[in-house]
């Protein structure tokens, strides 16, 4: 384990550079991880690890099973490792590990979809990917506008969903002739005069678009749309957290 001394360590430099840049992240193929649960999912789950920082005096037995699959370890007082991180309080462990690589091919095998359409909250789409793993979902597809599914605060907010849902960064129109072609039914979350209940329609071959926070999901997702369902809800609020309404969408369609 190499002791890192300066913040002119190359290693360090790539490590905050991968929490701060998405631009450097698409260059690298690389993310930014944090803390012993997430490099324990990331093992788990067969991610090339390339570098691992730990905190001066802190081990575990997952930085030597890094260690046999070929990543470089790195260790450094306090006030070194702090730098390589996005958070006030980082944890003991903070890694590097390339990007998860889905093609629109994933999409061909899946049942049930669902699309983000300009979901721009990273704290929104950790819980949404989090929550499509949970419940086993085909596939997630990130459409324009998103956020970065890799930056540090959505891997988080995966809890290592990230590592193991299929999650393809498509174009909308494209991502719906795909799902169409294969038989897919395509809904838009969508307040519109001939929008129906979401528990109304088939889900259990579908897929259903989430639009962004604050414009709700555009005028292209309603015209490639077979047809706009709504959420009832008996009280006044006008609308729904987009993290909440998929998940409720996403039970709806797994239950």
């Amino acid at each position: 384990m190499i002791e890192i001394q300066s913040r002119q360590n190359a290693a360090l430099k790539h490590l905050a550079r991968l929490g701060r840049e998405r631009k450097y992240r698409r260059s690298t193929g690389e993310m930014l991880c944090e803390g012993e649960k997430m490099l324990g999912e990331a093992l788990r789950s067969g991610a090339k690890l390339k570098t691992v920082l730990v905190r001066d005096g802190w081990d575990s037995p997952l930085v030597k099973e890094a260690e046999e699959q070929g990543a470089s370890l790195y260790s450094a007082p306090d006030a070194l490792f702090k730098l390589a991180s996005e958070v006030e309080t980082p944890q003991n462990v903070i890694f590097s590990c390339e990007q998860p690589q889905w093609t629109a091919d994933a999409l061909d095998g899946a049942g049930q979809v669902l699309l983000l359409d300009g979901l721009q909250d990273p704290g929104n789409l950790g819980t949404i990917l989090r929550t499509a793993e949970a419940f086993a979902l085909g596939a997630v597809v990130l459409c324009e506008g998103c956020a970065d599914p890799f930056s540090p605060k959505v891997v988080r907010s995966t809890m290592g969903a990230v590592f193991r849902l299929p999650c393809v960064t498509l174009p909308l129109a494209e991502a719906a002739e795909r799902l169409h072609k294969n038989g897919l039914p395509l809904y838009a979350t969508a307040l519109h005069e001939d929008s129906v209940p979401l528990s109304s329609v088939s889900l259990s071959k579908a897929a259903v678009i989430i639009g962004s926070e604050g414009k709700g999901v555009t005028e292209q997702a309603l015209r490639l749309s077979d047809r706009c369902v709504i959420i009832p809800m008996k009280g006044r609020a006008e609308s729904l957290n987009a993290g909440v309404a998929a998940a409720i969408v996403i039970y709806e369609m797994t239950k």
